[in-house]
């Protein structure tokens, strides 16, 4: 009855419209999505890349908060066109996010398999975030920045800071996608 309840589960889940803000898998973690939902015992839930974004620097989320975003590397004449088009007081932050993946597992055993794996190709902030109605692994990079690049309208950093961040945050792209691959050939 579990195993019946579990794949039912995965078939609802994986036939659902994509709900994210893009409407569509990342390209970089496709591959790695399409594998894991191939096997028997495992599907996935939610997954990004990793991506570079400006917001809205506030505590609480809600709607309107991603100013600009993307899923690939950048270079700096992207910030210099934000900044002239922005035309808002609002404090604004940048943001490099590594990837991230939910991956619901038919048991526990199947979650300890799927995280040592995970560790063993650099998802070091990685573990089972639930046991509950299902058995769902976090697996998530390091590679991370985050700080306060606009205030009053008037940017915070010199453009030589600026171009050490697109060069920073192109890395750590890369060094994610490059755990998502290395994870795809050990599953």
């Amino acid at each position: 009855m579990a195993e019946y309840n579990f794949l039912q589960r995965k078939r609802d889940v994986l036939k659902k419209f994509d709900k994210s803000h893009e409407g569509t898998w990342d390209e970089h973690i496709v591959k790695l999505c399409n594998k894991i939902n191939s096997k028997e015992n495992y599907y996935t839930t939610s997954s990004c890349s990793g991506r570079i974004l400006l917001m809205i620097d506030q505590d609480k989320k809600g709607s309107g908060l991603f100013l600009w975003k993307s899923h690939e590397k950048i270079d700096l004449s992207v910030f210099r066109k934000f900044f002239e088009s922005f035309k808002g007081k609002s404090p604004i932050k940048f943001k490099c996010e590594p990837p991230i993946l939910h991956v619901v597992c038919k048991t526990i055993n199947d979650a300890e398999e799927l995280l040592e794996k995970g560790f063993k190709s650099g998802w070091k902030k990685s573990g089972i975030i639930s046991l509950r109605k299902n058995i769902v692994l976090e697996l998530h990079g390091t590679e991370k920045l985050e700080f306060p690049i606009l205030k009053d309208g008037k940017i915070l950093v010199e453009d030589q800071f600026l171009k050490l961040i697109v060069e920073k945050s192109n890395k750590k792209l890369e060094k994610g996608w490059d755990k998502i691959v290395s994870l795809e050939k050990l599953i």
